[in-house]
């Protein structure tokens, strides 16, 4: 088959590698139909490559149609039509059992200290083959799926494999008051969403986004999400969104960047530095150093108003990250975070998907390419230009 496969820093290639087979009784094969490249997919590409080889498959946000299953998949069969959570998760253990799905006991990364393997996404989880590809093998698939109707085009579902429920999780753990305001800052593709869902299913809350990029503030816009584009806010961001909310800032605020975020430019040197190193001294330094550009986590906590709450679905990996502590402890914030559980949302998120469509995920894409167009479309993704916000790929 043909599969996207990381090959060195910002670079990434289309190869034929072998075709996935049923390793277990619960495992199941996928031919994909559709599969998104994601914006953690971009930390990979730039910053985590001491965690990948090359030759490894790319990709967790598919979806297809089964066409095996191994002996122990009782709910699937062939011809299914289904979307595949980014993680994997056995739906019986302690953890799942709590509906925690992103630290399921069975799938854990124990040898990296990590929660739930995902799909595609490095050493860290457990160098799972991912869905940038023509085939996937799903382990666990007896839970790891999420079945949809036939009809509707792919757009309608696919981002039910992470967009959707990482965003809707990230406004669930904001926790907005009745009446009150939230900030989202970021409106690439997770922020974007975060300010749809909170402005669909809390109509009475005031919903702000910030970026910088024209194309991004454009979309929120057009929806009529107030916008602050931040080149021109610059050091009076906190000044203009008290001016917004009552003088005291917003009562909760969505961090939708992660560790990409501008303005931190001794983060952004330990990172380029850590590159050229080899993998056996950069992993060591990534697992325990504080390498994150926490720009965008600091101006969460400065912006929220005293006693609110910052959630965070940004993407963040160092261990060490300093964090201005004084100042979360004397301002009583709340703390929310972590990867989506996707299958705890799915219910609540499934019955938006008809054809009202109110989240606007027919459009949500701005570019659908081949799979073969795959390495210009994470450059393109990655420097952001030609209005890339969302990207879906098709075998």
């Amino acid at each position: 088959m043909r599969a996207v496969t990381w090959q060195d820093r910002r670079k990434v290639s289309v190869d034929t590698v072998p075709d996935p087979i049923i390793q277990e009784p619960t495992d199941a094969i996928i031919k994909i139909t559709s599969t998104n490249i994601c914006g953690s997919d971009l930390h990979l590409y730039e910053v985590l490559g001491a965690f990948m080889d090359p030759g490894d498959i790319l990709g967790h946000e598919p979806m297809g149609i089964v066409e095996e299953v191994g002996s122990g998949v009782t709910n699937l069969k062939a011809g299914d039509r289904v979307v595949i959570p980014f993680q994997i998760s056995c739906g019986h253990c302690y953890m799942c059992d709590r509906t925690l799905y992103t630290q399921c006991e069975t799938t854990q990364v124990r040898e990296h200290g990590s929660g739930a393997a995902l799909f595609g996404y490095s050493k860290l989880y457990g160098q799972v083959p991912g869905g940038q590809a023509e085939y996937l093998r799903v382990p666990h698939a007896d839970f790891t799926h999420i079945v949809v109707p036939d009809g509707p085009p792919d757009d309608r579902f696919v981002y039910l494999s992470d967009v959707l429920p990482t965003a809707w999780q990230a406004v669930a753990y904001a926790d907005v008051p009745a009446d009150g305001s939230l900030v989202v800052l970021g409106l690439g593709p997770i922020g974007d969403m975060c300010t749809r869902i909170a402005q669909h299913t809390h109509p009475d809350r005031k919903v702000i986004g910030v970026d910088m990029v024209p194309e991004r503030l454009a979309r929120a816009r057009a929806r009529g999400i107030e916008v602050i584009d931040l080149d021109e806010a610059g050091d009076d961001l906190t000044a203009i969104i008290q001016e917004m909310t009552g003088g005291r800032g917003p009562d909760s605020v969505v961090d939708a960047v992660g560790m990409e975020a501008h303005g931190s430019p001794g983060a952004s040197m330990v990172q380029r530095m850590a590159q050229h190193l080899p993998d056996a001294v950069t992993q060591p330094l990534l697992k325990t150093a504080g390498v994150d550009r926490l720009a965008a986590v600091t101006s969460a906590i400065d912006l929220v108003r005293r006693g609110g709450t910052v959630s965070l679905s940004g993407v963040y990996g160092g261990m060490a990250d300093p964090m201005p502590m004084m100042t979360m402890f004397d301002k009583q914030i709340q703390f929310r975070m972590g990867q989506a559980n996707v299958k705890k949302w799915a219910p609540d998120i499934l019955p938006l998907l008809g054809d009202d469509d109110p989240l606007g995920v027919d459009t949500f894409a701005t570019h659908r390419v081949s799979l073969e167009e795959a390495p210009h479309a994470y450059e393109i993704f990655q420097k952001k230009q030609d209005g890339a916000v969302k990207i879906i790929l098709q075998p």
